[in-house]
């Protein structure tokens, strides 16, 4: 932009992300939180402060970030005029929130080393929660800061999760839900594997121009076998994605599914297999970003810490099935070879 247009670039007083735009509209304070700022490659995410170095090497300084706090923390108050026009008191603290993962990561409550969750939507992310800084960026993990304090968490991010199952659907003509619905008891992974590139991959590849495939059809992959070659094919990239924390040190204890697609028993105990790892599947209800965020505000409205960000309520357990731990571990094999016979053909 500098190079662009510089008589844009000289206006520049404060740089804030989107949320922060609108505190700033509530409040008159120009605030962010560290999990947004995280995101920004402009924070030393292990001492959660700007850089000063990152700032410089895009002809930024810190006088032009907005001030830091925790997202359990109080950002500012809402302005007299706005309390006055929604009949508020002149005490509404706005907390300092958090970004997307991190906000769900709150209102799941996956906030203490050992505790993550896998979410099954367009896109799939194994969200784990740490008590340190663990970077690892040749792994392709996202390591951020937690929006509570001295608390980080990392991410594996697969592109298409349901999204691959959704494509596939539309392919054979038939809904997500009815090819799912009844698949019965789950099975060995099969000889047709399915690598879920519709659009690159993040985790652990962060390669962009990557693309998926089906291999090792035969006479036999009927819709059923493509099916279960689907969403075995998303579950090893999750795999991947859990390979990846745990090589930074990462460890998952307890797993908790959410996602459409943690709908499917089918697929919540391939997961369950394939990582070695139950499986928490909660009752009904809306645990995810907007309730982690009801969840900061109370805690910047009345102090209370972490101890409010419980899990939630469990329906049930999916545990993994010990018969097929052998076959899930030489299906990822097989999958990992195929993704770099893949990458070869770029």
């Amino acid at each position: 932009e500098r190079h662009h247009e510089p008589h844009l670039w000289e206006k520049v007083a404060k740089v804030l992300l989107p949320k922060d735009y609108l505190r700033l509209w509530l409040t008159g304070e120009d605030v962010a939180e560290m999990s947004d700022a995280a995101g920004t490659a402009w924070l030393d995410t292990g001492a959660r402060d700007w850089s000063d170095a990152l700032l410089a090497a895009t002809g930024l300084s810190r006088s032009q970030m907005p001030r830091l706090v925790e997202g359990s923390a109080v950002s500012g108050t809402l302005r007299a005029q706005l309390a006055a026009r929604w009949g508020l008191g002149n005490a509404v603290v706005v907390a300092g929130g958090g970004g997307d993962n991190a906000a769900a990561g709150v209102g799941v409550g996956v906030v203490r080393a050992g505790e993550a969750f896998v979410s099954l939507g367009t896109s799939g992310v194994l969200f784990a929660a740490n008590d340190g800084y663990h970077p690892a960026p040749d792994t392709a993990v996202h390591t951020f800061c937690h929006a509570l304090p001295d608390t980080w968490h990392q991410m594996g991010v697969i592109l298409a999760a349901t999204d691959a199952l959704n494509w596939y659907a539309g392919l054979v003509g038939e809904t997500a839900a009815a090819l799912t619905g009844a698949m019965g008891a789950l099975q060995a992974p099969g000889r047709t594997l399915f690598l879920p590139y519709l659009g690159g991959e993040r985790t652990p590849l962060n390669d962009a121009g990557i693309r998926g495939a089906f291999l090792g059809l035969e006479h036999a992959t009927d819709r059923a076998a493509a099916t279960r070659a689907v969403l075995e094919g998303v579950t090893f990239a999750i795999r991947d994605c859990r390979d990846a924390l745990a090589a930074t040190g990462t460890r998952i204890d307890k797993l908790i599914a959410v996602g459409g697609g943690s709908k499917s028993d089918y697929w919540l105990a391939a997961i369950a297999s394939a990582l070695d790892c139950p499986v928490h599947l909660p009752a009904a209800g809306d645990f995810g970003g907007a309730f982690g965020a009801a969840r900061l505000a109370i805690m910047a409205a009345t102090g209370a810490g972490a101890e409010i960000a419980t899990l939630p309520p469990i329906a049930r357990v999916i545990a993994p099935d010990p018969t097929l731990s052998a076959a899930f571990d030489a299906g990822h094999a097989r999958y990992r070879a195929a993704q770099t016979a893949l990458r070869s053909l770029k």
